[in-house]
């Protein structure tokens, strides 16, 4: 065990916190679960804590010894039953990069061996089939089936201008297939020369990062920009705001990417996207990564705005200040209960509006409010972006 899985701005960034406790009071995790040790003071209280013990200096100065493996195991509960929403980080009055340094946590951990045994499972998922539910990756495009009048090709084709890269949530979930299906039939409609990589899509790695993982990282990146290649693809196209900020912020760059929702705006003003009235009353939620990761929060609006009819309304807490829908951070792995208590605030704020449908830009969104709502029978209707587009297309 060491230090090495920080860097030297993050071991002086955590020097700077003034323990002033922003970031507690926009934590979705504290405001769910009522717990103190899920915030970031108490993490960075326990980081420092065990980088001071791990110096010798330190242990002969001030007679501080390691963790006990209790406290190991305590500690590491905290850290990883966390969205890694980045609400934190936006909100530190010095400017520490709390997301990063949760990711680098994660990692030291499980260096360390302190970490969920359910990790050990995602490692064995993603190293055998390539994706992080271990399903068979010939059948990532699966969901093409299900595409009205799709061409024989399954839109796998050798050579395109655009690849869309599909995801492992949505390329396997029935619940969040339906986005790659709306998004794949707009884009027809509009005529973009589009491919899937198919079994050649790869997990885009943000599970790995979320996992502590990686160590696993670049072999999958390699990959998936190689593979974009071949297909002599101009630009890559994403409906997960996770897979787009990992090739925005890990990937070596030599492809122009873009987000579902700004590729669905461009085509809005060019007048290839045919759209009719909806009688609705929607509001939107900024993804984490979308919203305060890439900073993408007027496209989706505009979006919206662009459809004849529709009436909408901002949640209380929107774009930067948004607050996570409970999916991120692989929480709903390691603690199911409070990843659905924080859909519960989400879902209340958003019935506070009066909105008849809640709008977002994510798959993992859709998926962890469309599985609160209909638990709890709630009447509301959530969908993606290109959900809500395809719906307003004209025939």
């Amino acid at each position: 065990m060491s230090n090495k899985d920080y860097t030297v701005r993050q071991l002086l960034e955590m020097e700077a916190c003034t323990n002033c406790r922003f970031c507690a009071d926009v934590c979705p995790a504290v405001s769910a679960s009522k717990e103190g040790k899920l915030s970031a003071p108490y993490r960075m209280k326990g980081l420092k804590q065990i980088l001071k013990g791990r110096t010798g200096l330190f242990r002969r100065l001030l007679g501080r010894k390691g963790l006990s493996e209790e406290e190991w195991k305590a500690y590491s509960d905290t850290v990883f039953r966390c969205t890694l929403c980045g609400n934190c980080q936006e909100v530190c009055p010095v400017g520490i990069h709390l997301k990063d340094l949760w990711l680098s946590l994660r990692n030291d951990l499980l260096h360390s061996r302190f970490y969920p045994e359910k990790i050990n499972m995602i490692r064995d998922n993603l190293g055998e089939s390539h994706n992080v539910f271990a399903e068979d990756n010939e059948e990532r495009a699966d969901w093409v089936e299900d595409v009205k009048d799709s061409p024989e090709h399954g839109f796998i084709k050798e050579r395109a201008e655009v690849v869309y890269f599909t995801g492992c949530v949505a390329s396997y979930f029935p619940l969040a297939q339906k986005i790659p299906v709306a998004l794949a039939e707009i884009l027809d409609r509009s005529n973009v020369d589009f491919t899937l990589l198919g079994e050649e899509e790869w997990c885009c790695g943000f599970p790995m990062l979320g996992a502590g993982l990686r160590d696993m990282f670049l072999p999958f990146a390699e990959h998936n920009l190689q593979a974009v290649r071949e297909k002599g693809a101009k630009k890559a196209v994403f409906a997960c705001p996770s897979c787009y900020q990992m090739w925005r912020e890990h990937y070596p760059r030599g492809i122009e990417i873009a987000h579902a929702s700004e590729v669905l705006m461009d085509l809005v003003k060019q007048n290839r996207v045919p759209l009719k009235p909806l009688d609705i009353t929607v509001t939107y939620h900024d993804p984490c990564d979308l919203g305060r990761g890439a900073r993408v929060f007027d496209a989706p609006r505009d979006v919206i705005r662009s459809i004849p009819g529709i009436k909408f309304v901002e949640l209380p807490r929107n774009r930067e200040n948004c607050q996570c829908c409970g999916g991120g951070g692989n929480l709903e792995m390691m603690d199911a209960r409070l990843s659905s208590e924080i859909a519960k605030m989400k879902i209340d704020e958003i019935l506070s509006t009066g909105a008849q449908a809640v709008v977002t830009s994510c798959q993992q969104c859709v998926r962890t409010m469309t599985t609160y709502t209909k638990r709890n029978k709630i009447p509301l209707e959530v969908m993606d972006i290109t959900q809500l587009v395809r719906k307003a297309l004209k025939k």
